[in-house]
């Protein structure tokens, strides 16, 4: 997938790129190159993603709402405009507190 062509060189407001949808996770992919991609996601309240890992690490930042994020164990609750980073080989889980939109960036080298 190539870089959202859309967006280039335009300013915009990133929570209005992704929409909720009711019971559902809705992603859309800004950037996606070989070193790493950023991604939107809009979840609805109780949608959850459970714990995984990946080799890589993570950057999380919340546009709207409030997410639980759990790392290796550990609790988190981010709201609006805080970010975490989940180290890559690390066990992560994904909860929405309440209706929420993030930024991941993802870096790959």
């Amino acid at each position: 997938m190539e870089e959202d062509e859309e967006l280039k060189q335009e300013a915009t407001n990133l929570a209005d790129l992704v929409e909720y949808q009711e019971g559902s996770i809705v992603s859309r992919t800004l950037v996606d190159k070989n070193v790493g991609t950023v991604t939107l996601f809009a979840f609805d309240e109780g949608q959850a993603l459970s714990e995984h890992t990946t080799p890589y690490d993570a950057m999380v930042h919340v546009l709207d709402g409030e997410v639980e994020i759990t790392i290796s164990g550990k609790l988190h609750l981010l709201k609006e405009g805080e970010m975490i980073i989940m180290p890559g080989n690390e066990p992560h889980a994904l909860k929405a507190a309440s209706r929420f939109k993030m930024v991941l960036t993802m870096i790959k080298s």
